[in-house]
């Protein structure tokens, strides 16, 4: 019997982020890309989300290579977490690599993992794959897809895309050899469904060039522009303009110094001696003179650009004639943190210029007309369309068919789907385990739903804690009960509410039978259950009780 491959996505498919690919035959599994997805509203306290990755563990010793298509943090962020437990090198072009490294770094996992430069139109060989990358355009330097000759046939994984015919850096999506594996035949596609919905063809990187030059040409104070440090495209038009119009250019935020420095360093951004200077002198130059490259963009918390509007910045005020330039996508769920951010640089007399009022941000995927020259450019025999939500993936599919490929040769995958597939036949098998794993502060997975539950019931309804001392012979009580709230009510304007809890709760006591109340548990069930209902015929509100015993 023909042994079949498997593909099994992992995470990606049915979000946006958590990318995660399992190409797998017989003994071999390569990992296409190792994303993390940033926490939806609902996650309260998650700092970021992982794939889960049970099915890699069980099978760590098939595990040959992570094969990264591009640096950014939806396609490298979960390599920090992943490394520990699964150890593989890692394939990359350089710039992808340097900004690998330079998180692992923080991780002290540099130097047990080891680390494969690879280039456009290079190959290398796997156990039964050859893979080959090949150039595409994307919103951050240096990004491939991949062309995996696999034992059933050959398998194109685009990587993130788009079709920029003036791309920044001068490196154009490489046409010739996706075609020429499309003459060849190609027996599965794997493609970028980010911009599905988008009609047309995404701008240029290029044409946000030209936006920043008319905003520096009007601008008599100081510019400060937002964006992802990854953004090294974005990043280098900002020093071409600031450079054009006689600014200094000074850089604010860990990633954005450190990213900048890999990036000049590996050759990927060009800055004239004497551009950059130190954050300290953005005091002493004239306000026409300075630009301030930051992070931020998103409204983070903690980020430079959010304590600059809070007034917050050790170095850095927000003056009155100041402006600051988002250039950069709002990220869904981060919208009202954004939104914050810009009402207080308002708030310090700065005009704030974002993508919903100028062209200063543009796509880094691939819109319908360009994925639609990918298909014809590949022709596969068969589709399966990934990185983007359920719609997308669905859009997508419709596509695909549109250009001619047979709707019966078309899965809608979701992650955990095995998909086996044959020089013949492709299909859903099975479903291995798979999910989102949860990152709290230095905790991995410890926090799940029942805890996001417990966190939203919190933040919903507040915490009553009853804090009581009894005789752990008799049960008597000698302290208390002490009622105290957090989140619930205002306790000095509550005086009569908490003197009925109180209460409530010396009844419930007195209605435990002798035996029972030394025992601890059915004494706070007890409890918990009266203040339950007492709370919730007073307040109509369902407070978390937690009842506190001191035995004496």
């Amino acid at each position: 019997m023909q042994n079949s491959l498997r593909v099994i996505p992992l995470g990606g498919l049915g979000e946006i982020g958590l990318n995660m690919m399992v190409i797998e035959y017989d003994d071999t599994i390569i990992v296409i890309d190792c994303g993390l997805m940033f926490p939806e509203d609902y996650m309260l306290g998650i700092d970021i989300v992982i794939p889960d990755i049970s099915y890699l563990r069980k099978n760590r010793e098939k595990v040959k290579a992570f094969l990264i298509t591009h640096g950014h943090e939806d396609h490298t962020g979960a390599l920090p977490f992943v490394l520990r437990d699964i150890k593989a090198p890692i394939y990359g072009t350089a710039l992808t690599l340097g900004l690998i490294k330079q998180k692992l770094e923080e991780f002290n996992l540099n130097k047990e993992t080891e680390f494969k430069t690879v280039t456009p139109r290079g190959k290398v060989s796997i156990g039964p794959f050859e893979i080959e990358f090949i150039r595409v355009s994307h919103s951050i330097a240096d990004g491939v897809g991949l062309a995996i000759t696999t034992p059933v046939g050959v398998v194109i994984h685009t990587g993130d895309f788009k079709l920029d015919q003036t791309p920044v850096d001068g490196e154009v999506l490489d046409y010739a050899r996706f075609s020429e594996y499309g003459e060849r035949g190609v027996l599965l596609l794997l493609s970028d469904s980010t911009n599905v919905e988008k009609e047309g063809y995404t701008v240029s990187e290029r044409d946000v060039g030209t936006t920043f030059e008319e905003i520096f040409s009007k601008s008599e104070g100081r510019i400060i522009v937002a964006a992802f440090s990854s953004n090294i495209h974005r990043i280098q038009q900002v020093m071409d303009v600031a450079e054009k119009f006689g600014r200094k250019v000074m850089l604010n935020g860990r990633s954005m110094v450190g990213n900048v420095g890999i990036a000049r360093e590996l050759g990927y951004l060009k800055a004239p001696e004497g551009l950059i200077v130190d954050l300290r002198e953005i005091d002493s130059l004239p306000p026409q003179r300075a630009c301030l490259l930051t992070t931020g963009s998103q409204g983070e918390p903690m980020s430079a650009l959010t304590r600059m509007a809070m007034n917050d910045h050790k170095q850095i005020k927000v003056q009155r004639g100041d402006t600051v330039i988002l250039s950069s996508k709002f990220i869904p769920g981060h919208e009202k943190a954004i939104s914050n951010m810009m009402n207080h640089l308002y708030r310090r007399g700065a005009e704030v210029i974002y993508e919903k009022v100028s062209e200063i941000h543009v796509s880094g995927h691939a819109s319908q007309e360009e994925l639609k020259i990918m298909l014809n450019m590949v022709r596969p025999k068969y589709f399966i369309p990934i990185h983007g939500e359920y719609r997308h993936l669905v859009k997508h599919s419709q596509l695909a068919e549109k250009v001619g490929v047979k709707k019966e040769n078309i899965i809608l995958a979701e992650d955990g789907d095995v998909v086996e597939i044959t020089k013949d036949s492709m299909s859903v098998r099975e479903k291995v385990e798979y999910g989102k794993v949860f990152v709290d502060g230095k905790g991995v997975g410890d926090v799940g739903d029942m805890v996001l539950k417990d966190r939203k019931h919190l933040s919903q309804d507040g915490l009553v804690i009853a804090i009581l001392a009894l005789n752990e012979k008799t049960g008597e009580v000698i302290y208390g009960p002490d009622i105290i709230t957090r989140g619930l009510i205002f306790e000095r304007e509550s005086a009569e509410l908490l003197e009925g809890a109180k209460n409530v709760v010396l009844d419930a006591l007195g209605n435990i039978n002798t035996e029972a109340k030394t025992d601890w548990i059915e004494v706070k069930e007890e409890i918990r259950k009266a203040l339950r209902r007492f709370f919730n015929k007073a307040l109509e509100r369902k407070p978390i009780i937690l009842p506190l015993i001191l035995e004496m």
